[in-house]
């Protein structure tokens, strides 16, 4: 009706302002949540321009680190001095940081423009999900993080394809250069119609030494994590002293925190029941789904004998069933009225049957059934994902909603760097074994102890059709090499799927963890900000 007054928001907005900031701010988590697999298809091309294989992983590790330390401090900032200008800075900090990397002439140059980008994309991310709070009421903001959740599953189909299409269209450069025009938008949409909110009448203290510390254990331990197992060795100097750097961090930062007045990250948080197990959950989810990503290829391409863009390919079912069990699970929780537990024990069952399902694999899977497999186990993750970020937003009081949130923001990509870190160690040593326990005689009369030591350590044969041709040829002029060859191969798809099989296993087993850590989630009234407790900033 014409003289129907128009709905108010949180805080009196009027919902243009609101709609316009939530199209804006998924915009931006969808352009940052993007380039974490944009890249990842330009790669080659960029090798060949730019030269610096022995630096190619440092591309996506320096972007992960640097938004790892990212999101703590941002959402802490966010409190003190309020969302939207942090929001413009992250913003800015991530097209200047994509403009530059368009830029590079070097390899070196490139990750250093990676870690601003990935500075900007960690306040991006952190502010994403903050922001629901401030702009909708608690019973409002499960459907609207289910749908940022759902950005990101969304972005990692449709990433690896644009950049294919922009690499080949017009060249490596434009994967970054696309996000200057987008990112200048979305600046100058914040500017004019975001609104600014910070827990109003305190005047706040940087927690410098906190900053500090955190990133002194962060940085190390994400390259330890990322490093170990596969540029070093687990047990090598350099491994074992970045976690023992990581540690004595980790403790001064606790000092420090216990100490400070204006803690990065408060340590009475954690008294909060609430708080804590959503944390605990939210470390278990990130540890068992975040590293499915890098083995459920691996099965498609070395046990299946799917190609590489197949694989990739056969990725879209997982993150579509992500976004959609994200989209699903915020919805119902907005409205049956915010049973946390129930509904995060709904999709870790789910998760759970999916794992399972994974783990059953084998040769004989048929492509359809291990895509209906992973999709399942995406969508049960998809549909927990919003839940312990609303639980937390819920129920801790406005002055710290930003840091809080944050906090599981950044505790589910470190539970998946270890995580990732676990099963790479048990793969390995589960591969060896199952390969070397069931190798036909026929293969160690003709294969030299080195050369099978060779395919333990590197089993290209199973995905490169380079490496399968040569390992053929070691058999041409053999009597009965050709079926030799056969049983070499088909030991290799049998040891690789049984070792993926006990990863998969694995991820059960967090996953049931993170089940039963849920069931201790306390459901408490939602906090609503009182009168006068918010301070709207002049924008």
């Amino acid at each position: 009706m014409e003289n129907e007054p128009e709905r108010t928001y949180q805080q009196g907005l009027p919902r243009r302002q609101v709609m316009t900031a939530l199209i804006g701010t998924m915009a931006s988590m969808f352009l940052g949540s993007i380039f974490m697999t944009l890249t990842t298809t330009a790669m080659p091309r960029i090798i060949t321009d730019l030269g610096g294989f022995s630096l190619y992983t440092w591309v996506f590790t320096a972007y992960i680190i640097a938004e790892t330390v990212s999101l703590p401090l941002t959402g802490k900032l966010s409190d003190m001095y309020g969302r939207k200008w942090l929001f413009i800075a992250g913003m800015g900090f991530f097209t200047i940081g994509a403009l530059l990397s368009g830029f590079s002439h070097s390899m070196s140059e490139l990750i250093a423009y990676r870690v601003v980008q990935g500075f900007g994309f960690g306040a991006m991310s952190a502010l994403g999900f903050i922001v629901i709070g401030d702009l909708f009421p608690p019973e409002e903001r499960g459907k609207y993080s289910g749908i940022m959740a759902g950005v990101f599953g969304f972005s990692s189909v449709v990433g690896p394809t644009i950049g294919g299409v922009l690499t080949d269209a017009l060249s490596w450069r434009w994967c970054f250069f696309v996000a200057v025009p987008i990112g200048v938008i979305i600046v100058v949409l914040f500017i004019f119609m975001f609104p600014n909110f910070r827990a109003g009448g305190a005047r706040h203290k940087v927690d410098y030494a906190g900053v500090v510390f955190l990133s002194l254990f962060l940085v190390p331990l994400m390259l330890a994590l990322s490093w170990g197992g596969d540029q070093y060795p687990w047990g090598s100097g350099i491994i074992i002293g970045l976690v023992v750097f990581s540690v004595v961090a980790f403790w001064l930062f606790i000092v420090v925190e216990k100490r400070a007045p204006e803690a990065i990250i408060p340590m009475h948080l954690f008294k909060n029941r609430v708080v804590l197990v959503s944390s605990i959950v939210a470390f278990l989810q990130g540890a068992a789904f975040f590293p499915v990503v890098t083995f459920v290829p691996l099965f498609f391409q070395g046990v299946l004998g799917a190609s590489a863009a197949e694989s990739g390919g056969f990725m879209t079912p997982m993150m579509l069933g992500m976004a959609f069990g994200s989209f699903i699970g915020g919805q119902a929780l907005s409205r049956t009225g915010g049973h946390y537990r129930a509904q995060a024990a709904i999709g870790f069952t789910i998760s759970a049957i999916g794992f399972l399902l994974l783990a059953r694999m084998n040769p004989a899977t048929t492509f359809l059934a291990a895509s209906v497999f992973i999709a399942i186990t995406g969508f049960g993750n998809g549909n927990i994902m919003p839940i312990h970020t609303i639980a937390v937003q819920n129920t801790v009081p406005y002055e710290v909603m930003g840091t809080a949130t944050s906090l599981i923001s950044l505790l589910r990509p470190v539970g998946g760097a270890l995580g990732l870190a676990v099963v790479g160690s048990v793969l390995n040593n589960q591969f060896a074994s199952s390969f070397l326990s069931s190798l036909p005689v026929s293969v160690t009369n003709v294969v030299s102890p080195v050369e099978l030591q060779s395919l333990i350590n590197n089993p290209q044969a199973l995905v490169s059709p380079d490496a399968q041709a040569a390992l053929h040829n070691m058999f041409t002029g053999v009597a009965g090499g050709e079926s030799i060859f056969t049983e070499l191969l088909t030991t290799l798809r049998n040891a690789l799927s049984t070792s993926l099989s006990t990863i998969f296993m694995v991820f059960l087993v967090a996953t049931v963890m993170g089940l039963i850590a849920n069931f201790f989630l306390k459901g408490v009234p939602p906090y609503r900000v009182p009168p006068g407790k918010l301070e709207r900033l002049t924008d």
